[in-house]
């Protein structure tokens, strides 16, 4: 009498081998790690959280000072007199950079009035004194615009190598198992190693963001500077001299 014999399977040994292949992935990853596994793992996260927050919070501060950049600009030449512009200027948010420049080259004129006749009057003229402000008011409002590029170049030059570290000792680990098994086949050695291969990809994945979003935001604020540049320039020529350079101004221009 002939046995069914097609619900046996053909090669038990396969099978186990699919069933383990099937286990590895990234939970029995984390669930096998040991302290450097632990330690790369916490530290590519944390990366990837600080980058991200850094990406939203530039974003968001980059698009409204570009957003007000214009109004700002044209509100303060619009003004019929210089206590309108600077009352115009304080009305803005405290994180707006064109007015706090405006205020600092407006607070500069006025320091240096109050010298008249002392040390400070004749060690520096008038212009001097506001090409110092207004020099020293941009590198400020420039500096505020690059926090935490530099945590973004850090995680886009160095997470690829952090993920490689934990890579290599995952692999490190696999091939110890495999020598402990006594077998060297490739079902034994494809699990093991590409589940290593898990930090690595990791480690770019929290890199190409940062890196990306870097180059996004250098190229923004040059375009900012270009602003503050041009603003600074008008600024020193009014508050110097008590008019725009000619073909730069709008329709109204303050009087002082």
């Amino acid at each position: 009498m002939l046995q069914d014999t097609s619900a046996q399977p053909a090669n038990p040994g396969q099978n186990s081998n699919a069933d383990a292949l099937k286990q590895m992935g990234f939970d029995h990853l984390i669930h096998n790690f040991d302290f450097l596994g632990w330690i790369v793992f916490v530290v590519l996260v944390a990366m990837s959280v600080l980058s991200w927050y850094f990406i939203v919070a530039n974003f968001i501060r980059n698009s409204m000072v570009r957003a007000r950049a214009d109004k700002v600009i044209q509100g303060f030449w619009n003004t019929s007199s210089t206590q309108e512009a600077i009352r115009m200027l304080e009305e803005q948010p405290k994180g707006e950079p064109f007015s706090k420049i405006a205020l600092d080259a407006a607070s500069a004129v006025a320091h240096h009035q109050q010298a008249a006749g002392g040390r400070l009057a004749e060690t520096l003229s008038r212009s001097e004194f506001i090409d110092r402000a207004l020099r020293q008011a941009v590198a400020r409002e420039s500096l505020r615009l690059e926090g935490g590029l530099t945590l973004l170049a850090t995680v886009g030059s160095s997470a690829p190598f952090i993920g490689l570290l934990g890579t290599v000792w995952g692999i490190y680990h696999a091939l110890i198992g495999i020598a402990a098994s006594g077998s060297a086949s490739m079902d034994k050695v494809a699990g093991p190693v590409g589940e290593a291969l898990i930090m690595t990809a990791f480690g770019l994945f929290t890199a190409i963001p940062a890196v990306l979003a870097y180059n996004f935001f250098m190229r923004s604020n040059r375009l900012t500077y270009a602003q503050f540049d041009e603003f600074a320039h008008d600024l020193h020529d009014f508050f110097a001299t008590g008019a725009r350079v000619e073909g730069t101004a709008p329709a109204a221009v303050v009087k002082k």
